[in-house]
């Protein structure tokens, strides 16, 4: 089975991790939060949550900011979200089934 990473680049974003993350974090291997400069407990929270936490300072460039993401992920393959994201119970359903059939090939999905 395919290992998958879960990226997320945040920044002060203690009051939505937990809701954000909470809810799918079982259905990945690894998350892989990149903190951008945050002045909360947005850090302790992703701990908390099992990520693997790596800091930034905001490059004022987003591409960038996803790249040194992307460096620390270890997955076959990589999923995205931003922490005010939602998954609700039917689409995370639907995203653990795509999961585990996940194709050794280079697709992409988009939500």
């Amino acid at each position: 089975m395919a290992k998958v990473s879960l990226c997320m680049i945040v920044r002060d974003e203690e009051a939505n991790l937990r809701d954000c993350v909470g809810p799918v974090r079982e259905l990945f291997d690894e998350i892989v939060v990149l903190d951008t400069g945050s002045t909360d407990r947005t850090q302790a929270i992703a701990e908390e949550l099992g990520a693997n936490v790596f800091e930034m300072a905001w490059p004022d460039d987003f591409a960038k900011a996803r790249t040194q993401s992307l460096r620390h992920a270890t997955g076959d393959w990589v999923f995205w979200l931003d922490a005010d994201d939602r998954i609700d119970p039917d689409n995370r359903d639907k995203l653990k089934a795509l999961m585990s059939n996940l194709p050794d090939a280079d697709v992409a999905y988009h939500m």
